[in-house]
C-alpha cells in the first residue's frame, strides 16, 4: 500500500513522544527506572481517579510490577529475537523453520506475561477501567488515530468505523508489550498500513483524503493562530 496517513501519524507521534521511554539513558540505573515507572504509574492512577485508597494501592502495585516484568522480559529476550530474525530467510530453509519455532516459544512467554497482567487488573478494575489503563500505556493512540480517520473520512459507515477501531485495539494489545515508545510507535505504524489497505479496498482514495485533511488542519491552525500585524 502507499504511504501512511502522514497528517494523522503526525498527530499520533506527538502523543507517543509525550510518553517517557521505557528504555534509554534515563533508565540506566534502578533508581532512575524506579522514578520513571512511578511517574507513569501515577499518571495512570490519576486518569482512573480511584476513590478507594486500598484499591488504588493494589492497582499501583500491579502496574509497577508489570513495568518491571516487561523490562526484565525484554532484557532477557530482545537480543535473542534479533538474532533469530536473521535466520528467517529463505523462509523454507531448515534454519528458518527452527528460528520460527524458537521465536514462537519466546513470544508465548510474553503473552503469558501480558495475560497475567490483565487478569490481575481485572480483579481490581471494571472492564472500562482496564481499557483506560491500556490506553494510557499506549499514549491514547487508539483514540487519537481513530478520531483522525473519522475526520479525514467523514463518509465512513458504522461497519467501517468498527473495523478501524477493532484493528487499532488489536494494535494496542501488541503495543502494550513494547519495550520502548519507538516499538509501540512501530506497532501502530504497521496496523495503520493494514487499515489503509482495508480502506483502499473499500474504495477510498487515502492519498487524496490525507492531503485534504492536511490542508484542512493547516487552515484551521492558521485561523486559530492569526499572525500578529507587522509593526510600523
Amino acid at each position: 500500500m502507499g504511504r501512511l496517513l502522514i497528517i494523522c501519524w503526525s498527530i499520533v507521534a506527538l502523543a507517543l513522544h509525550a510518553g517517557a521511554q521505557e528504555k534509554g539513558p534515563a533508565a540506566d540505573t534502578d533508581a532512575d527506572y524506579t522514578k520513571a515507572i512511578e511517574k507513569r504509574t501515577q499518571d495512570i492512577l490519576a486518569a482512573l481517579d480511584l476513590k478507594d485508597a486500598g484499591k488504588a494501592a493494589s492497582v499501583h502495585n500491579v502496574i509497577v510490577a508489570h513495568y518491571r516484568g516487561l523490562r526484565d522480559w525484554h532484557d532477557a529476550h530482545d537480543s535473542k529475537l534479533k538474532e533469530l530474525n536473521k535466520w528467517l530467510n529463505p523462509p523454507d530453509s531448515a534454519e528458518a523453520i527452527k528460528a520460527r519455532e524458537e521465536i514462537a516459544a519466546i513470544k508465548n512467554s510474553l503473552k503469558t506475561l501480558h495475560d497475567g497482567f490483565l487478569r490481575r487488573l481485572a480483579t481490581e478494575l471494571t472492564s472500562e477501567q482496564v481499557e483506560r489503563v491500556k490506553d494510557r500505556l499506549t499514549y491514547d493512540v487508539v483514540r487519537v488515530t481513530y478520531n483522525a480517520y473519522c475526520e479525514m473520512l467523514p463518509q465512513l459507515t458504522p461497519p467501517q468505523k468498527g473495523r478501524i477501531l477493532d484493528m487499532l485495539k488489536e494494535a494496542r494489545e501488541e503495543a502494550m508489550d513494547g519495550g520502548s515508545s519507538q516499538e509501540k510507535h512501530a506497532v501502530f505504524g504497521r496496523y495503520k498500513g493494514r487499515i489503509n489497505n482495508y480502506l483502499a479496498k473499500e474504495g477510498y482514495d487515502i492519498k487524496r483524503a490525507s492531503k485534504d485533511l492536511a490542508e484542512k488542519l493547516k487552515a484551521r491552525a492558521k485561523s486559530d493562530n492569526p499572525q500578529e500585524p507587522a509593526s510600523k
